[in-house]
């Protein structure tokens, strides 16, 4: 009984992991992509800075699809189950991906390329908007007692592994094709290898079962009718609380990877496959980060350790300047390693705390919209912003933002509390 509980864990927690990373894998591939070519390709010939901004509000325009994704998927995610619902998030996600790849670019088709960029990216953003807080409830709702935290790390660690597919495989890109085949059809590969990721995701999850907390919610009483609204009228303020509390990890995570990168290869002058060598070799800082906070987490509490990465976070944006600009590329490496260990510390708990705040009738809905509404404040605009903030004060301007988006979020989390664990 002991192994097939075990085996079951396993499955659960690969799917979550498994899940999370095809979906952050689509997500960070645009990111590069937008940080490297895309400003050139879809956007008519203007200074380099100018393509690098138009092409971060597509970027953008994603955050803005995620809490429509959220408030849909949480829909039937809350009404009919998780395990369909992160079957079709998933394959509205691939599916966008994939049609990037085919996309013509502005010299092509002129104004209609970036058309059709936006309204995939906006498809991403929607699919990407009932992902996660699916995945985080997959895991922790399957938790054994004491072992929350440490299986909402699971979906959490989906992100480094997504980075590290992506920005590898970009890496791989630049070293084997020229610049010129880069940017003529190499960029489209990593879009079209999304089928394969896709493919992985949608075998381990088609496996699952609904969650005994999903069961035992329907089992009580019938379902919200609407859970959106339920959500708003009963959960009002733990909804704008989470909402804050996960500034600081979008704001954190972009600015230590597409805002860096961008502003790496432009204004610093270092050749892509260096700064993305660079970002790769940090990013296992941030795994490392989720997993010492799931651990931490359930020997304290998640908003516990939260808050100490939060004010962890505020002193770190103080160090931004002095280390990105200090032209030194292992001054460079070493801030990286810094921030996204923060971006460990303020993002592997939440797999465990938004879950907490609501109760299971509505906690698809309730922990996607938080997660995802926070991520237009901490994240959508974000490289946008802090490219626009360093090229008129600097980056010690950058790293100001950096601090006021994890005093939000420590603040937000001072006035939260989970529910408790039996809600």
């Amino acid at each position: 009984m002991a192994t097939a509980e075990g085996a079951s864990h396993r499955r659960i927690l690969t799917a979550s992991l498994v899940g999370t990373a095809v979906e952050f894998y689509d997500f960070y591939i645009y990111a590069t992509a937008a940080s490297l070519v895309f400003g050139k390709l879809f956007f008519p010939p203007a200074s380099p800075s100018a393509q690098l901004m138009s092409a971060y509000a597509t970027f953008a325009l994603a955050f803005f699809a995620r809490p429509l994704g959220a408030s849909v998927f949480g829909h039937f995610g809350d009404r009919i189950g998780r395990k369909s619902t992160l079957v079709a998030s998933l394959l509205l996600m691939g599916g966008s991906t994939v049609a990037i790849a085919f996309l013509p670019t502005y010299q092509m088709a002129g104004w209609l390329a970036p058309f059709l960029l936006c309204v995939l990216r906006f498809g991403q953003g929607f699919g990407l908007g009932g992902e996660w807080g699916g995945a985080a409830l997959l895991a922790v709702e399957n938790a054994p007692p004491g072992w929350r935290a440490r299986f909402g790390m699971f979906p959490q660690l989906g992100a480094p592994v997504g980075f590290l597919a992506a920005n590898g495989l970009f890496l791989l890109l630049g070293v084997t094709l020229t610049p010129d085949q880069f940017e003529a059809w190499g960029w489209r590969l990593p879009f079209l290898a999304s089928v394969i990721l896709v493919g992985v995701g949608l075998w381990v999850r088609l496996k699952l079962t609904e969650t005994p907390a999903f069961a035992a919610a329907l089992k009580a009483e019938p379902p919200a009718k609407v859970p959106l609204a339920e959500l708003f009228r009963r959960h009002a303020l733990a909804t704008f609380g989470g909402v804050f509390a996960v500034v600081a990890c979008f704001a954190v995570f972009y600015i230590t990877t597409a805002f860096a990168l961008g502003y790496g290869t432009t204004r610093l002058g270092y050749s892509r496959e260096t700064f993305l060598a660079v970002q790769l070799g940090a990013i296992g800082f941030m795994a490392a980060g989720i997993i010492a906070a799931g651990y931490w987490s359930d020997a304290a509490s998640p908003r516990r350790v939260l808050m100490a990465g939060c004010l962890l976070t505020v002193l770190t944006g103080f160090a931004l300047g002095p280390m990105m600009g200090a032209g030194s590329l292992a001054l460079i490496w070493a801030f990286l390693a810094l921030g996204l260990v923060m971006m460990g510390l303020v993002y592997g708990p939440l797999g465990a705390f938004l879950p907490s705040l609501f109760p299971a009738r509505v906690r698809y809905t309730g922990a996607s919209v938080t997660f995802n509404v926070g991520g237009i404040i901490g994240g959508g605009l974000t490289p946008m912003a802090a490219q626009w903030l360093a090229e008129r004060g600097g980056l010690g301007l950058v790293g100001l933002y950096l601090s006021g988006a994890a005093l939000v979020s420590f603040l937000a989390l001072l006035a939260l509390r989970p529910r408790p664990d039996d809600a």
